[in-house]
């Protein structure tokens, strides 16, 4: 199971996260996000991410030119776009080269349903929480509504996952869950995460 960890706002933290062995490090480029991280930080915070931890740059309804000038610019493996972000500005990205992962507040079936026009325009689908901000609300869904939906998209799931749900993750046994998405509710404070917890978490996610 794939892990990543979202919302990193700090180089001192980015390395100790780092050692915890994460599989995708999210940076948030939105500036309305309490995590967002300033360009001016992104190239020190880079020095310590090895290449097997994959580059994720979190968006929110931008500009496709500034998303694939930043995607460039910081060699991100990974675009998220948060938004409300059509198949076509999705597919546009695609076309650049660029791996996407699109993401959907999600609080019942209705929502789910609408993921089905995306199918070919995006890489990966991510589940997050519906509320009115753009995700780290510390809020989860009822994931238990996923085990009954067949699609072949691999998706990560997200919102409001804790230290403590790796039982709960493992239960859903869906073929299609690739990975996790933890962020707000493994911190210390806003952008800065407890990298004992994560460690910890993804030890725990895969048995080790």
């Amino acid at each position: 199971m794939k892990v990543k960890v979202c919302g990193m706002t700090d180089k001192e933290n980015v390395k100790e996260v780092v050692d915890a062995g994460p599989d995708y490090l999210g940076f948030i480029f939105f500036q309305g996000s309490k995590r967002y991280v300033g360009d001016s930080r992104l190239r020190s915070f880079f020095e310590s991410v090895p290449a097997t931890i994959i580059r994720t740059g979190v968006f929110v309804d931008e500009d496709i030119k500034y998303v694939v000038e930043k995607a460039k610019t910081f060699n991100l493996g990974l675009i998220q776009l948060h938004g409300s972000e059509s198949p076509d500005y999705c597919g546009a990205i695609r076309e650049k080269g660029f791996n996407v992962v699109k993401s959907f507040g999600i609080a019942g079936m209705d929502d789910l349903e609408r993921t089905g026009v995306y199918t070919d325009s995006c890489d990966y689908f991510l589940f997050d929480s519906k509320t009115d901000g753009y995700g780290g609300s510390g809020l989860s869904f009822r994931w238990d509504i996923l085990s009954g939906l067949g699609f072949d998209k691999p998706f990560f799931l997200s919102g409001g996952i804790g230290p403590d749900d790796t039982g709960l993750i493992k239960a859903l046994k869906h073929e299609s869950l690739y990975a996790v998405d933890i962020n707000s509710r493994f911190e210390t404070s806003p952008g800065i995460k407890d990298a004992a917890l994560v460690r910890e978490f993804i030890n725990s996610l895969n048995d080790r």
